[in-house]
């Protein structure tokens, strides 16, 4: 290979280098709006909306993994249901407070009860005991 083959080589490279970098910070500065349009919020749509529903509290400290294969812990925030499908997000709103959460075990244990709230999100809503929520499916 000739030394004036290998200039021009290094200096095409050079030239997609500096392109990729430049395509990548152009899109990266565009995405940040779309990221805000992004942020997840009730799925309301005519005729579809908020579902009411009874709420109680996991008794017990969670631990270990959960039917729906998370880990769950003290600090994990969650929802046991028994049909919706693991890792659905959904909102669940109690005496003005809203919490966007997901479904991480199956569930509840107490008989009546629609939902079982890990304590982590009980406490994030004050929610003690059982109680009637509201809830929506999220969309992004």
């Amino acid at each position: 290979m000739s030394a004036e083959l290998a200039q021009r080589a290094l200096a095409l490279a050079a030239a997609a280098l500096l392109a990729g970098v430049l395509a990548l910070a152009l899109s990266d500065r565009g995405s940040g709006r779309e990221a805000r349009k992004l942020v997840a919020r009730p799925a309301l749509t005519p005729g579809v909306g908020w579902y009411r529903a009874l709420a109680s509290v996991r008794s017990g400290t969670p631990r270990g993994r959960s039917a729906c294969g998370y880990r769950l812990t003290p600090s994990t925030p969650g929802v046991a249901h028994p049909v919706l499908p693991c890792g659905v997000k959904i909102f669940l709103a109690f005496r003005g407070k809203a919490a966007l959460t997901q479904i991480v075990d199956r569930g509840p244990r107490l008989p009546g009860s629609q939902f079982e709230l890990t304590p982590a999100l009980a406490r994030r809503l004050g929610l003690r005991g059982v109680q009637p929520v509201r809830w929506a499916f999220a969309r992004s």
